[in-house]
């Protein structure tokens, strides 16, 4: 599987989320695009590790969603085997992004993720989704309490709110992609906050 993804590559970033996360609709929004990811209010629908080509030699890859309870148990086997060699081997990998829904940070299946982001050298940016769903004095309050818990943990991470609805967030994401995809731009803080529509502070 690994043997077919671009040998051209100098970078990319990857996107991981647990089904109904909003990783499709957040690649969409970033990208401006309505047909980029494949969203479907069916969960785990993306089975493959898909690549999309931003310039030459640079990538934005979809990953397979993860805790959808109705894959079987040898195609979730198969995956995390290849989702794992992905992150440990993939070398263009500079970043992992990995989308949650704000109201439901931290599930035990992030947690596996950020076990296997924590095998490679991707560093790691978390994108809390669907923050239209909660006021912003709760958006912030969910964004402080996964930072701390990733701090807990030891886990380094950038970290940001994010609505595709209302499209907040987007200026933000694409900071980072740029910095990744684009290093002579820059990398973000450790901690990249966003507390209102598209103006970070970085505490």
């Amino acid at each position: 599987m690994l043997s077919q993804l671009p040998d051209d590559a100098v970078a990319e970033v990857a996107f991981a989320g647990r089904s109904n996360a909003g990783k499709s609709s957040a690649i969409n929004t970033i990208t401006r695009s309505k047909t980029l990811a494949r969203t479907s209010k069916t969960p785990g629908r993306t089975q493959l590790i898909n690549h999309f080509t931003v310039t030459e030699g640079r990538y934005l890859v979809d990953l397979p969603g993860y805790g959808y309870a109705k894959v079987s148990k040898s195609q979730q086997k198969h995956w995390g085997t290849t989702l794992s060699r992905y992150l440990a081997e993939r070398e263009p990998l500079k970043c992992l992004i990995v989308v949650m829904d704000i109201r439901h940070p931290l599930t035990d299946t992030d947690w596996q993720m950020l076990e296997l982001q924590q095998t490679g050298y991707a560093e790691l940016h978390c994108l809390l989704t669907k923050a239209d769903k909660l006021g912003k004095s709760r958006a912030q309050k969910a964004l402080l309490d996964t930072r701390n818990q990733l701090e807990q943990a030891g886990i380094e991470a950038s970290l940001q709110t994010f609505s595709a609805l209302k499209e907040e967030g987007v200026k933000d994401a694409h900071t980072v992609l740029d910095s990744y995809l684009y290093p002579s731009r820059g990398k973000p803080s450790q901690t990249h906050m966003a507390n209102g529509p598209d103006s970070p502070s970085d505490q």
